[in-house]
C-alpha cells in the first residue's frame, strides 16, 4: 500500500472509497492491531502520525477471513481486538442522535446505522453501531453514559432493557435480568 499517495488527500476532505466493488485476493496479513479503545498499531507501536490510521481507516472492509484494508489490487488482513471503530462524540439533533468516530464519520443512528448489542472481547454484550461495509463501532464510555441519561427503562418479558429513541427507532443500550433496579 502507499501511503504517501493516501497522505496526499487531508482527512476532512476524503470521501470513502467505493471499497465494496473491489474484490482483489487476499494478500496476507499486515502488521497492524486495532486495540479495544480504537488506538491502532504498527509493529507493535502506535502510529506516530494520526493521519495514517485516519486514512487506513476509510479502507477497511469485513471479508469472510476478517477486516482486511483494501484496495483495487491489494487485499490485507488486520487484527482488530474488537470492532474497528470507537464513537467518541454523540449530539442530539432533529429528533435523532447523530454520532461521530474517532475518525470524524458522522452518522445517525437509526434504521441504516442501527445499534444493537453484541459480545465485546471480556464476554459482556455491549452495544455496537453498524458504520459501514460490515464494520462497526463500540461507545466510548463518556458517549454511553451520556446516551444513558437520555434512555428510559422497558419490561421485556423476565428482562429490563435500557432503551434510546432516535429517528423513529427504538435501540438496546443494555438489558438487566430479572427485575428494575
Amino acid at each position: 500500500m502507499n501511503i504517501d499517495r493516501l497522505l496526499k488527500h487531508p482527512p476532512g476532505a476524503a470521501t470513502i472509497p467505493p471499497v465494496d466493488r473491489w474484490h482483489p485476493a487476499l494478500c496476507g496479513d499486515i502488521d497492524i492491531l486495532i486495540q479495544v479503545d480504537g488506538t491502532w498499531r504498527h509493529e507493535g507501536q502506535p502510529f506516530a502520525r494520526q493521519e495514517i490510521p485516519h486514512q487506513l481507516a476509510r479502507l477497511l472492509r469485513r471479508f469472510d477471513e476478517g477486516i482486511c484494508l483494501v484496495t483495487p489490487v491489494e487485499r490485507w488482513r488486520v487484527t482488530v481486538a474488537d470492532l474497528p471503530f470507537v464513537i467518541v462524540e454523540a449530539d442530539r439533533r432533529d429528533g435523532a442522535w447523530w454520532l461521530t468516530t474517532q475518525f470524524d464519520d458522522v452518522l445517525r443512528l437509526d434504521a441504516s446505522h442501527p445499534m444493537t448489542l453484541s459480545a465485546a472481547p471480556d464476554g459482556e454484550r455491549r452495544p455496537e453501531i453498524a458504520i459501514r461495509f460490515g464494520l462497526g463501532a463500540r461507545l466510548h464510555r463518556n458517549v454511553y453514559y451520556r446516551l444513558v441519561d437520555h434512555a428510559v427503562l422497558e419490561e421485556a418479558g423476565e428482562t429490563t432493557r435500557l432503551c434510546l429513541e432516535s429517528a423513529g427507532e427504538t435501540f438496546v443500550l443494555g438489558e438487566l435480568d430479572g427485575e428494575a433496579p
